[in-house]
């Protein structure tokens, strides 16, 4: 059984790195010197040093035996991780993302040492990726904006479909069953896991419940869902 590092994962493990970093006064103090000594240990093949880098949500997910395994198994592209990693790098982004007992989530990003709101916060129904949608989808139908609601509806579903016909299906036999799935929605979707394959997502909740998502015009849209 091989293991393969993707660029996804290596992301993962570095921003990891980082979040620990700072709260970790004997590891290095600012991003620029996780990145530095994170490429000086995977080019030097030492994956304890590598693996003490990494926060400790990574390290519950990844035992240092996989880890281990996993650098041995992919040589060429650890090595280009690290070279990439020890390249020049432009100013620090630091942001925080907050969720409040209702489900929502808000980012945060610091400036000159000061925590700010992100501009997005103020898109109430942002479908700039997947999760967002759903967020915003949920968003759109607690407060009855059924105008909104069909800016989720993917275009080859559209024909005929109408603020006022929306509203007529979901406020009718289904309202009930939409309820619940609003209430699920709004609990697990900030945390749902998200599987993405190009132009489509795939937002697994509950007890196997999934919603099928597109991306048109740059913006996320709801396919399906199933209970």
């Amino acid at each position: 059984m091989s293991c393969n590092v993707g660029p996804s994962l290596a992301l993962s493990l570095l921003i990891a790195a980082l979040s620990w970093a700072c709260g970790a006064p004997s590891q290095p103090k600012d991003p620029q010197q996780v990145l530095s000594a994170y490429s000086s240990a995977l080019a030097s093949g030492n994956a304890q040093e590598a693996y003490a880098l990494l926060s400790s949500e990574a390290q519950r997910t990844l035992s240092f035996g996989t880890f281990q395994h996993m650098l041995a198994e992919n040589p060429r592209e650890v090595a280009n991780l690290a070279r990439g990693l020890a390249g020049p790098a432009g100013p620090p982004h630091v942001t925080a993302t907050v969720s409040t007992p209702h489900g929502e989530t808000l980012e945060l990003v610091l400036e000159d040492g000061v925590w700010k709101v992100e501009g997005s916060a103020l898109d109430l129904y942002s479908q700039a990726n997947p999760r967002a949608a759903v967020v915003s989808f949920v968003r759109a139908y607690e407060n009855n904006r059924y105008d909104l609601l069909l800016k989720f509806v993917p275009d080859s579903k559209l024909a005929g479909l109408t603020a006022k016909k929306l509203q007529e299906s979901f406020e009718g036999k289904q309202r009930e069953a939409l309820d619940r799935l609003s209430q699920a929605l709004k609990n697990e979707a900030p945390k749902a896991k998200i599987e993405l394959l190009g132009d489509h997502a795939t937002l697994r909740y509950g007890g196997g419940g999934t919603i099928e998502l597109l991306e048109e015009h740059g913006v996320w849209k709801i396919e399906e869902f199933y209970p």
